[in-house]
């Protein structure tokens, strides 16, 4: 616990609200910037006694009930409440759902990318969103049901019927362990999300393959650098894979490209021209 470290951010969070914010009066004599002491304990569930001695870095460790009373009460974040949770020493409480809404500025992206096949992965492996190139070069992902555009599923299930893939990857095994690793990440960020413990269960019930890779309770992820598709129209074809935290929805920006001049850039340049359509229309490899 950094109580000095502690106090500071609490003075700082409670002085920059306005009592409006907070559905208070504003008074016609307020010294002070912000909420006062006794005001924040009060929405916080707590004696001023103890708030006053947060904030002068001379109180105990706060259990996570009192730091999530305080978190409501000044009206944090949730990267600003997992900051005070670190500061105090204390796990935070996770109640929160992970975010399944992506950025307009991200899908605005998405199509201005040039010969990039790029798509928007939730913390569950869901596809979110994506552009034409990336449903050329692995599926048109408009056509499945939200479950079905689940890469974990998908990796251990296998595709939501016949004739609904129309690619496959080299590298599933890696991929399958690097599922079981973020997933568990997941889950102890969103323990009471039900659509995360709904995905986990489901796959230990599925079979051995992730139940194995579970019970390792590996955490430690390396980043994936290539990916080899093998694509019914243009065959093999190796692409540089760059993940781009979006940090603020706990989301990943996918990035598939090749270097300029390279045999698998060509590949993909035909597969920008071909378009979705048209590997449809060649049908199932």
């Amino acid at each position: 616990m950094d109580r000095q470290e502690l106090g500071a951010f609490l003075r700082s969070r409670r002085e920059r609200l306005r009592p409006r914010d907070a559905g208070l009066p504003a008074g016609p004599r307020r010294r002070t910037p912000g909420l006062r002491r006794e005001e924040v304990a009060v929405l916080a569930h707590i004696s001023t006694e103890y708030y006053v001695r947060l904030e002068q870095g001379r109180a105990p460790r706060p259990s996570a009930e009192v730091l999530a009373g305080i978190a409501t009460a000044l009206h944090l974040t949730d990267a600003e409440s997992d900051h005070l949770h670190v500061l105090a020493g204390v796990a935070p409480n996770r109640t929160r759902l992970h975010r399944r809404d992506v950025r307009p500025s991200i899908l605005a992206l998405l199509d201005r990318l040039p010969r990039t096949a790029a798509f928007v992965m939730s913390a569950t492996f869901e596809v979110l969103a994506w552009n034409a190139l990336a449903a050329t070069l692995m599926e048109d992902f408009g056509e499945l049901a939200p479950e079905d555009r689940n890469l974990a599923r998908r990796a251990f299930l296998g595709p939501a019927g016949p004739g609904t893939t129309r690619y496959a990857i080299s590298d599933v095994t890696a991929f399958r362990h690097q599922v079981a690793r973020e997933l568990r990440s997941t889950l102890a960020r969103y323990p009471a999300d039900p659509a995360v413990t709904g995905l986990v269960d489901e796959l230990r019930q599925a079979g051995p393959g992730f139940a194995r890779l579970w019970e390792r309770h590996d955490v430690q992820t390396t980043p994936t650098l290539t990916k080899t598709f093998r694509h019914p129209v243009v065959g093999e074809i190796t692409v540089d894979c760059d993940s781009l935290a979006l940090t603020d929805r706990d989301q990943h920006l996918i990035l598939y490209s090749a270097p300029p001049g390279s045999p698998d850039a060509e590949a993909l340049a035909l597969l920008d021209v071909l378009g979705p359509d048209y590997v449809k229309a060649s049908g199932p490899p």
